[in-house]
């Protein structure tokens, strides 16, 4: 039996197996919060329904010990999961050592050095939860539209956009690259295909600590031949949508239990705005409003509103540590004023870290320079105004990759695209339409002063029946940073990789 599916024995006995999330005594009865991987239930220890040996055993449980218990499953809306467990019979399996994630605050490093044990707990239980119905409902996505799914090699002998950021390696005395996109094999497979998604780890070598570099990451690539740039939106839109959807469907539970506010999920149902690169552009310098909110205005007014309410974050707190510590205060009340002072100091955290930001944001956007990419501060800048994702297509070409198309109308632009998420999250898919002309992809491999030779199979492709394709990249551990509203993409991914971090 698993947690999961206790609701379908009520009044029945039944066995569960898991470990010990948390336990508390009371005269007679040990409540015990168990965990089995698929949900967590309340246990309940009554001394007059079990052996000597069994009660004192559930007594002496630690965090994480690993146990079996029998009993009656019973209704109580109260308890997790609207049931408990009235035990009838408990075997230990382990009494676990002292569990060094116990429930006090830790920092991130310590936590990270610890991701093997911290994975237990249920904020990143519940995140991982959501990360597999993301990975589960992309496969129904192109599996129901008929893409076939095709496997891109991890070793590479070029680069799609150069070898500055991949990691190198031996293959049998020559170099090889650990792939950085599946892309270009993409192409290649849809040729044969018509349509193809691959989905596996991709690797960049970035020497880079922002809170949205992984240096192992996981990508989903489709490629469709007869697609342009404006199909292959309508593919991106339809496809985000349908995985918002079955999250919002299926793990109400677990953005309830990680506090996320599924109002801007909501409405990631409608459809997406989509922008030129010049009117982001015009956005972002505050020279275009959207819905009547300002860029530039909207954070100063923002970092003038942080500032007061830093002020009185700092007044509350000192308030209540005053109030603690006059003597006569009643122990429940003071446990209610350290649990209220810690959730300020947590506030105020939070809101200092806007206040550091705010000004690196404005700087960003009054200082831009037409022409040149979106950094993070521009992503964050223009994403904040709307309450759903954003494409921005038709770039500058000299900001994107060489075998992007050219908009034949304006040839100064590629028929590139990028969706940011809203929140300040940025970018999550890039993607484009294909430059189907031969000679073209050759200057523009030369121009990017690439190897001509470790491209010449992808040149074949123009050869021998070129069509109009298109496809893009999504960034599985972006995707579930934003839709899960992690401050960082490290917990995004069971164990992250990323620059300085190896272990465990």
């Amino acid at each position: 039996m698993y947690i999961r599916d206790i609701a379908q024995y009520e009044g029945k006995e039944i066995e569960l197996k898991g470990w010990v999330a948390n336990r508390r005594d009371s005269k007679g009865l040990v409540f015990i919060n168990l965990r089995d991987g698929s949900g967590l239930v309340q246990c309940i220890a009554d001394q007059s329904k079990l052996s000597e040996t069994e009660f004192n055993n559930a007594g002496k449980l630690g965090l994480e010990s690993a146990i079996s218990v029998k009993g009656i499953v019973v209704k109580d809306e109260r308890q997790i999961g609207g049931f408990e467990l009235q035990v009838l019979s408990l075997h230990v399996y382990q009494f676990a050592e002292e569990y060094p994630i116990a429930k006090k605050e830790h920092g991130i490093d310590f936590l990270m050095d610890q991701r093997h044990l911290w994975l237990r707990s249920q904020r990143q239980w519940a995140i991982m939860r959501i990360r597999n119905t993301i990975i589960y409902s992309i496969h129904q996505y192109f599996q129901k539209e008929g893409f076939v799914q095709m496997d891109a090699p991890i070793f590479t002998g070029n680069a799609c956009e150069g070898t500055s950021n991949l990691f190198e390696t031996d293959f049998y005395g020559d170099p090889a690259y650990l792939s950085q996109s599946g892309q270009l094999y993409g192409e290649a497979m849809a040729m044969a295909f018509g349509k193809i998604y691959t989905f596996g780890p991709t690797f960049r070598a970035e020497k880079s600590k922002t809170r949205r570099h992984l240096s192992e990451f996981w990508m989903i690539e489709p490629e469709i031949a007869f697609c342009d740039i404006h199909q292959n939106m309508d593919i991106i839109e339809s496809f985000l949508q349908f995985v918002i959807k079955q999250v919002l469907e299926n793990c109400q539970a677990e953005l309830k239990l990680i506090d996320r506010d599924t109002a801007i999920l909501e409405s990631s149902l409608e459809a997406f705005p989509r922008l030129t690169y010049d009117e982001a552009v015009a956005i972002i310098k505050g020279e275009k409003d959207v819905n009547g909110q300002n860029s530039i205005k909207s954070l100063e007014d923002e970092l003038a509103a942080v500032n007061e309410q830093i002020i009185a974050l700092e007044s509350e707190i000192t308030e209540r540590e005053e109030k603690i510590a006059v003597p006569g205060m009643k122990k429940g009340e003071i446990n209610f004023n350290q649990t209220k002072i810690v959730q300020l100091k947590q506030a105020l955290k939070d809101a200092e870290e806007t206040q550091r930001n705010i000004p690196q944001w404005l700087a960003s956007a009054k200082n831009f320079e037409y022409g040149n990419d979106l950094g993070g501060s521009d992503e964050t800048v223009i994403t904040r105004l709307f309450d759903k994702p954003i494409m921005v297509y038709d770039w500058p070409h000299e900001v994107k990759a060489f075998y992007l198309k050219r908009n034949p109308e304006h040839p100064r632009f590629a028929r590139g695209v990028d969706v940011l998420a809203p929140e300040g999250y940025g970018e999550i898919v890039g993607g484009g339409e294909r430059e189907t002309d031969e000679q073209m992809l050759r200057s523009k491999i030369t121009e990017h002063d690439l190897p001509m030779e470790a491209f010449e199979w992808y040149l074949d492709l123009r050869k021998y029946g070129s069509v109009p394709h298109a496809g893009f990249g999504l960034g599985l551990e972006r995707l579930v940073t934003w839709m899960c509203k992690l401050k960082h993409v490290r917990e995004s991914i069971p164990f992250p990789r990323m620059y300085g971090r190896l272990l465990p």
